[in-house]
């Protein structure tokens, strides 16, 4: 099979009967079980913000360590999306997903009956476990799915489900609230993860396995990289004491893993996909564009404040970003089918630029005057985000051999979380640079640059023969 070099999409050859995906019916099933898994993993992470003044309230605990329940779900994820990946290229990516999904909802009864915080803790510990297998291994169970001349809108669809998940969360969070105390957040993913086990017991793909071990220690040295990094991180502001030398641990930690890696054919961290230039392309304009995005949209609402918008209309003046996205990321999948992935690309992160900078530089009209018009500025920034994330993906994962799937899905959900992490850290320091007044801009005009560096990135990969 061809890769995706983003300069042309190159249909499966016919005498590869695996790169058909599954039949159309079982396709159409396995499909269900895949949007429904993922979104319920995107619902719990975005659902529980809305929560944690009561919950903090509810078990007597401080508003700080109420955060821990978000932040140890984090990092449970971010510690096992690439080990994840492994362990279901060798046990099976049928029977890890699955896993994960039980283990999850498992984890969510556990969290509503939880008679503290430590025990609603662990809970989260466990969720963030069960939901990182099914993260790593989404794209892969995608890429088995659908046959290659239709693997771009099938990728659309998945961001469109995120999409909408994420900009629905807050919603049904209140709607819940409403009638119901917050054990009850927990409680409403049960039924969904039950529905995604009976019926992906048979409909999922369940490709052949690796024939190799897996590597445990280089599973240990990544768990210490990714968390002890991100903890530092974390803690950098708070505790810059404590955080660099966690921080620089997790450096050590992360060197002695490339080290480990290098020598081995299919490695926890994929350097062997890595090494193939589309990807590593690919994965680095991934990084960038997360980072904008993340930094943009958590700025937004101080910059809508800050020109005199209430608390409400400026939330509201967010809902055009995900909409647009939702509504972009499935067109975008099908163009990339047919279109260079490149310029689709590299189109979107310029839309987004120039969204967040017509945004910053118009901030007298935009900000503060029609709501019109800076709601059609935010839907660009999501349209291109839209167009942006689809076309990248389907590369990312085409690019790579079909037998390292696993691998190439865990990468892909490792830069977005790498991505996201770093957007958050460059507000948080343009907060401590510039203050409450001038750190939103700062991080702004930080992700208009992360946005440009993406689109080079993409536009670069046009030389890639």
């Amino acid at each position: 099979m061809a890769p995706d070099t983003g300069l042309r999409s190159a249909p499966p050859r016919a005498a590869d009967p695996a790169a058909d995906g599954l039949p159309a019916p079982r396709r159409h099933l396995s499909t269900l079980v895949i949007q429904l898994s993922i979104a319920v993993t995107v619902l719990d992470a975005q659902m529980l913000g809305v929560a944690l003044p009561g919950i903090a309230r509810g078990l007597e605990v401080s508003p700080a360590d109420a955060t821990w329940l978000l932040n140890a779900y984090q990092l449970a994820v971010v510690c096992t999306l690439l080990p994840m990946a492994s362990l279901g290229e060798i046990l099976g990516f049928r029977r890890v997903f699955l896993s994960g999904l039980a283990a999850f909802a498992a984890a969510s009864v556990g969290a509503a009956l939880a008679p503290g915080f430590g025990p609603l803790l662990a809970c989260r510990v466990l969720q963030g476990l069960g939901a990182s297998a099914v993260m790593s291994l989404t794209a892969g169970m995608i890429r088995h799915t659908f046959p290659q001349a239709k693997l771009g809108g099938a990728m659309g669809i998945n961001a469109m489900v995120v999409a909408v998940s994420g900009a629905s969360a807050p919603g049904i969070a209140a709607a819940v609230l409403s009638v119901a105390p917050w054990p009850w957040l927990f409680l409403v993913h049960v039924p969904l993860g039950l529905l995604g086990l009976a019926l992906g017991a048979r409909a999922l793909p369940n490709p052949p396995r690796a024939r190799r071990s897996f590597d445990t220690p280089s599973a240990a040295l990544n768990v210490l990289a990714f968390g002890l990094l991100f903890l530092g991180l974390d803690l950098l502001l708070a505790v810059p004491g404590l955080a660099l030398p966690l921080m620089a641990m997790g450096i050590l930690a992360g060197w002695l893993l490339v080290r480990r890696q290098f020598a081995r054919p299919a490695p926890l961290v994929p350097l062997d996909l890595l090494r193939i230039r589309v990807v590593g392309l690919s994965v680095a304009a991934s990084v960038c564009a997360f980072a904008a995005w993340y930094a943009a949209y958590l700025s937004l609402p101080f910059l809508f404040q800050a020109a005199g918008r209430g608390q409400a209309e400026a939330a509201l003046l967010l809902t055009p970003w995900p909409l647009a996205l939702a509504v972009a990321a499935p067109l975008a999948g099908r163009l990339s089918d047919r279109v260079p992935t490149a310029l689709l690309c590299a189109g979107g992160m310029a839309a987004l630029a120039a969204g967040l900078a017509s945004l910053l530089s118009g901030s007298a009209t935009l900000l503060s005057g029609a709501a019109a018009l800076a709601g059609a500025a935010v839907a660009l920034c999501g349209a291109g985000f839209g167009f942006f994330m689809t076309p990248n993906n389907r590369t990312m994962l085409s690019a790579a051999p079909k037998a390292r799937a696993g691998g190439a899905g865990g990468m892909q959900a490792t830069a977005r979380v790498l991505g996201t992490t770093l957007g958050a850290t460059a507000l948080a320091l343009s907060f401590q640079a510039a203050g409450l007044e001038g750190g939103p801009r700062l991080a702004m005009g930080a992700a208009i640059g992360l946005a440009l560096a993406a689109a080079a990135l993409s536009l670069s990969r046009r030389k890639v023969g």
